[in-house]
């Protein structure tokens, strides 16, 4: 270590004044992968941070391998008088999240600073328990749309080719939201059978007009027709539905969402830029030819239009600059609908500035006003591991929206996305999607879903088991829709399910997946060869297959588990248990029988394939998956699933 860092370490002024005034430079210097501006910050010296701060050169825009700032240290400290300076002079924001969304208010709770946690109380308007955390839908929930009913709010997200389709989801603060119903759930009406993944319904959007709410949609078809975009409309008098047939409007392009005009006149606006044509009463049929309202302010990829009438004025809120690290949010303004649009003079007026933060690719937009007339925004975005991989796919944040005095919206006063934000002024409700499998009812939870329509009664549940019907096609195969998934919401997490022993015939399998979509997969289950029962792991990756080394079982004893037979008894174990451990890239396997100890079997170092950036091949939107699967080959097998949990690891 440097002179420097013992100087700061043991907090000698002189020395550290001495050696600064030869290189003030010197207090770039790193250890462990920090500054040691950001050590003299956590020291809770005053005297020494401000010396720091005043006379070295000192950075204040970088921050430390887990991309913590100079206040996440000060916060360590509980120095009231460090962070004040840093907060107020320095201009360190505490809601600054760091590679976990953690934040400097938090780790002053975390310590139980209770001073502290008092001033950025006061800095930030609220106490911590009055905050809420961004994204507020973690795993895959892009492109996210509301309305708001009274005093309860409803959200739609792009479910691509999973079913049932296009999830209803409900709140009443914004902030918990629960899945109750989707927009699809006859398979009948689903047009998903022969899609590949990444495909089906895209960016959905939901609104409220005349007593029902109205759900459309892009239905993205393969690129091996001449069609490749069509829209879709369904329509319930109830937000949960059951909603009507699809209605098919013949028109190209993507992100549809509708407009009603204080006229009563209803409209359909979708890319490219903001093109609107007019829709029937009912929004069923086209009746107008399409034409163009606005391009957008950015000029790059402009999508996701939305329509706001407020004050006089039409609002045009567009996605640009594609679903990437350049997305964006940007709205244009006009007197009358059909325009001339202006852009507003402040766009971007929701964008992540800084590549290295933790949440990025934020944009696709749309506004919503509460019953208090405070204004809010649902929007896209991304957090990606090692800053490549989008593992849980593209989630919903949340931020307020402030009109200015020229009469223009700009999303968390053009700060970017936040980390910890004042929660709006509703009552709090704590609805939330149940993470395990409840097989105490007939029917599950609307959480669960299957890559495409299942085949008719292949998931039942009856007496406290989930009979899963057994695919005669491999998962690799588009028409292999027998798996019951679940959306990774967390980076690392833990997984079992608990199967019931049943024989298997030669080739058969079962288990748990880890699943992207038909080109990228992980199986871990029994499955059966020539030469007995084994516990397998699978990768799929493109084209490839990668057979990890199996473990063989006796099941008549537990032997040993190099023990090869084709015997298999009944009666010896009744159940088997899967655990998958995910720790970001890394996934850990193991597994128990009934009454056994667990045996841990295979540990793979890099599931990076689970993700929109794992491979090049297709259409990848979406985010990873955990559940259950069954394949039974060419004869039929049902098989007996007793549990499932999901529990979230906390870093």
């Amino acid at each position: 270590m440097s002179e420097l860092y013992d100087a700061i370490i043991t907090q000698n002024m002189p020395e550290v004044k001495r050696l600064l005034k030869i290189d003030p430079k010197a207090i770039n210097e790193e250890v462990d992968g920090a500054p040691l501006s950001f050590l003299a910050a956590r020291m809770g010296n005053y005297e020494l941070i401000r010396h720091v701060v005043e006379y070295s050169m000192a950075s204040f825009n970088n921050f430390d391998s887990q991309h913590r700032h100079i206040l996440h240290y000060g916060a360590e400290s509980g120095s009231v008088e460090v962070c004040r300076y840093l907060v107020e002079r320095v201009g360190m924001d505490p809601t600054t999240g760091d590679q976990d969304l953690i934040t400097p208010y938090e780790i002053a709770a975390q310590h139980g600073h209770q001073d502290l946690m008092a001033y950025f109380a006061k800095v930030c308007g609220a106490k911590l328990q009055n905050m809420y955390k961004n994204p507020i839908l973690t795993g895959m929930h892009p492109d996210p749309s509301i309305c708001r009913v009274g005093e309860d709010y409803y959200m739609v997200n792009s479910s691509f080719i999973f079913f049932p389709c296009i999830p209803v989801l409900h709140s009443r603060d914004l902030i918990h939201w629960e899945t109750i119903g989707h927009a699809i759930t006859n398979p009948e009406w689903a047009m998903l059978d022969t899609l590949e993944g990444g495909r089906g319904y895209w960016a959905a959007d939901i609104s409220y007009y005349q007593g029902r709410f109205y759900i459309c949609a892009t239905y993205r078809l393969n690129d091996d027709g001449t069609v490749f975009r069509k829209q879709i409309v369904v329509s319930s008098d109830q937000p949960q539905g059951p909603y009507s047939k699809p209605a098919i409007i013949e028109e190209d392009g993507i992100d549809p969402s509708i407009f009603n005009d204080d006229d009563g006149r209803r409209y359909m606006l979708l890319n490219r830029g903001a093109r609107i044509f007019k829709l029937n009463a009912d929004a069923t049929e086209k009746i107008g030819e399409a034409s163009l309202l606005f391009y957008g302010d950015h000029k790059r990829a402009p999508e996701g239009p939305h329509l706001l009438k407020k004050d006089g004025w039409y609002y045009l809120f567009e996605a640009e600059g594609g679903t990437g690290a350049g997305h964006r949010i940007t709205v244009s303004r006009a007197k009358s609908l059909f325009g001339v649009y202006e852009p507003c003079p402040y766009n971007p007026i929701m964008r992540q500035e800084d590549p290295t933060a933790p949440i990025q690719r934020c944009g696709h937009g749309k506004p919503v006003m509460t019953q208090n007339g405070e204004w809010y925004m649902v929007y896209l975005c991304g957090r990606q591991i090692d800053g490549k991989y989008s593992m849980l796919g593209r989630e919903t944040a949340l931020d307020p929206i402030t009109w200015t005095e020229d009469g223009w919206p700009i999303v968390n006063h053009r700060k970017g996305p936040s980390y910890l934000q004042k929660k709006p002024d509703l009552a709090e409700c704590m609805l939330q999607d149940d993470c395990t499998l409840d097989l105490t009812r007939d029917a599950l939870s609307p959480i669960w879903v299957t890559p495409r329509a299942p085949e008719k009664d292949a998931i039942v549940v009856k007496d406290g088991i989930l009979y899963l019907k057994g695919s005669t096609a491999p998962l690799s195969d588009v028409a292999s829709r027998n798996i019951l998934l679940r959306r990774q919401t967390d980076f690392c997490f833990t997984a079992q399910a608990q199967f019931a022993l049943q024989e298997l015939k030669e080739e058969q399998s079962e288990g748990m997946i880890g699943y992207y979509d038909e080109n990228t997969w992980i199986s871990f289950g029994l499955h059966r060869d020539e030469n007995g029962y084994s516990i397998y792991v699978m990768e799929h990756i493109g084209h490839e297959n990668i057979m990890h080394e199996p473990v063989y079982l006796s099941l008549e004893n537990q032997t040993g588990n190099t023990y090869k037979s084709n015997t298999y008894k009944s009666n010896t174990y009744k159940s088997i248990t899967y655990k998958m451990e995910t720790d970001y890239l890394k996934r850990r396997f193991s597994f128990r029988m009934e009454g056994e100890a667990w045996q841990e079997y295979l540990t793979l170092g890099n599931v990076y394939y689970l993700c929109d950036e794992g491979i090049q091949m297709g259409k990848r939107f979406t985010g990873a998956m955990v559940g259950m699967y069954a394949y039974a080959g060419k004869e039929p097998y049902t098989a007996k699933i007793q549990g499932f949990s999901y529990e979230a690891v906390k870093g």
